[in-house]
């Protein structure tokens, strides 16, 4: 009798990043994410989380997991790199919670983990992509979330001071965040070199995100007189003028956090 087959597995879709990863670098993401999905990881019945893209090293997955679990002591963590030698040198970090595993944009869970996930963060994951495969990625990705998930894509700098990320459904994108340490900020229009990709190429005259940025700077230069108590305190005067113009979806007590969320369509790019 011929042996049996074995087929081979499918190939990962995507393509490796650079793999550059610090620790601590994606802090304002996970605390945004704890508290902005809280409800949605307390309904989930065995919460899961996937770390899409971590990186050269595991410290990104090791960090969500320690901050999801202020929410839920039963979260867990997938890590999921497209390089198949990253996931090897991250395999003597998995714990009770953590694991890693190969593959790309499809997803893969591991056995035990269900079928879909409860929160797919993908950080520095789409800048080496084309504007035009965003949308692919995003829906692609937004399929495996389970029913009440959520995806949170966008992009950092190197230590995570300046910090720009689109929330997503399973019916597409709702918010973007913009998040930054208020005393490395000159303007807030410097966290334009942060949008994610969807949105980085927009910023230009005529584009809802560039005048966004535009009135944040009209703001942030009419707070300057509360800039003698803290950059704090002008940042959250700059966020109250701004909410005049602009749908926003957080407060003050978010945006002590160094934080602004506006209602994805108000920045949506112009077909």
């Amino acid at each position: 009798m011929p042996a049996a087959r074995v087929s081979a597995p499918a190939r990962p879709v995507g393509s490796a990043t650079r793999g550059t990863t610090n620790p601590n670098r994606l802090r304002r993401m996970d605390r945004w994410i704890a508290a902005h999905h809280r409800p949605g990881l307390l309904r989930a019945a065995a919460p899961v989380a996937v770390d899409l893209g971590y990186g050269a090293a595991p410290w990104t997955a090791v960090e969500l997991l320690d901050r999801l679990r202020t929410v839920r002591a039963d979260a867990r963590v997938v890590g999921i790199e497209i390089d198949p030698a990253r996931v090897a040198a991250a395999k003597p970090y998995e714990r009770a919670g953590l694991a890693f595993a190969h593959g790309g944009f499809e997803v893969p869970l591991p056995t035990g983990h269900g079928a879909r996930a409860d929160l797919i963060r993908a950080a520095n994951v789409l800048r080496q992509y084309d504007e035009d495969e965003v949308a692919e990625v995003w829906q692609r990705l937004c399929e495996r979330l389970a029913p009440g998930g959520l995806l949170v894509e966008g992009t950092c700098d190197e230590i995570g001071r300046r910090h720009v990320w689109v929330a997503l459904t399973r019916s597409g994108p709702a918010t973007v965040t913009f998040a930054a340490r208020l005393g490395s900020l000159e303007r807030p229009s410097d966290l334009a070199e942060r949008l994610p990709k969807a949105l980085i190429h927009r910023n230009v005259p005529g584009e809802p995100v560039h005048a966004f940025l535009r009135d944040f700077d009209r703001a942030w230069a009419a707070a300057a007189p509360y800039a003698a108590l803290s950059a704090r305190q002008r940042w959250i005067r700059a966020c109250a003028a701004l909410r005049a113009d602009w749908p926003l979806v957080d407060g003050p007590r978010r945006w002590r956090q160094g934080e602004v969320t506006v209602r994805w369509e108000a920045l949506a790019p112009r077909a």
